[in-house]
């Protein structure tokens, strides 16, 4: 394995995990890499980085489609069935259309055919990285608003699903056979243990949590 760390930053630093059986394209890709200020790391096989590389560390992946020792759509199959889902970005010397069919619905961030423009291949880098970092923010959110959602009780629950699919506190206390004064005091202990000054914040936490 070939490992180049550009700066001091710790481990959380997107990186970029290049596979690639060739050792000159791996030597070319991290030589790119460095020039333009991106951290990376490569490997010579699916197997090696599989067996070695933190898989739910933030980055993307950089994979050549076809290799002796498994293929690029291999380590997307694997990163799938452990619930990675780092982005995948696919190199192919020759225009293989099937392949690129089946990388794509699996979810593939790109797929470029060799020779590529540096350009184009940094832009999709950084498309990927993008692309996690907002995948990871959702999923930190909510996980957030999981924990908020886990100190309700199971009437505050129901409050809480009635307001915001916009029932008036009467109807609310209607629909579950309440006064209206309990639906009040359930839905100020709502707002209050969701974190929300507003309804419209806690429909929009709830909308975060139905979000694909």
């Amino acid at each position: 394995m070939q490992n180049l760390q550009l700066t001091s930053d710790s481990t959380a630093d997107p990186i970029v995990y290049v596979i690639d059986d060739d050792k000159d394209v791996r030597d070319a890709l991290l030589d790119l890499f460095e020039a333009t200020k991106r951290r990376a790391t490569a490997y010579s096989s699916g197997h090696e980085f599989l067996s070695t590389a933190d898989t739910s560390a933030p980055g993307c992946v950089v994979v050549e489609l076809r290799m002796p020792e498994g293929t690029g759509l291999d380590v997307q199959s694997h990163l799938i069935a452990i619930g990675s889902r780092m982005p995948v970005i696919f190199l192919t010397a020759d225009a293989d259309v099937p392949a690129s069919i089946r990388a794509m619905k699996a979810g593939a961030a790109d797929f470029l055919t060799k020779p590529f423009v540096n350009q184009d291949l940094l832009d999709a880098v950084d498309h990927a990285i993008r692309q996690d970092g907002a995948r990871r923010k959702l999923k930190r959110d909510r996980d957030r608003i999981r924990a908020l959602v886990d100190t309700l009780t199971p009437r505050e629950l129901e409050v809480m699903f009635g307001v915001i699919s916009g029932l008036m506190n009467k109807q609310v206390a209607y629909q579950l056979g309440i006064s209206e004064m309990t639906v009040k005091l359930h839905r100020m202990s709502v707002m209050r243990k969701m974190q929300s000054r507003s309804l419209a914040d806690l429909v929009r936490k709830a909308e975060k949590l139905q979000r694909n």
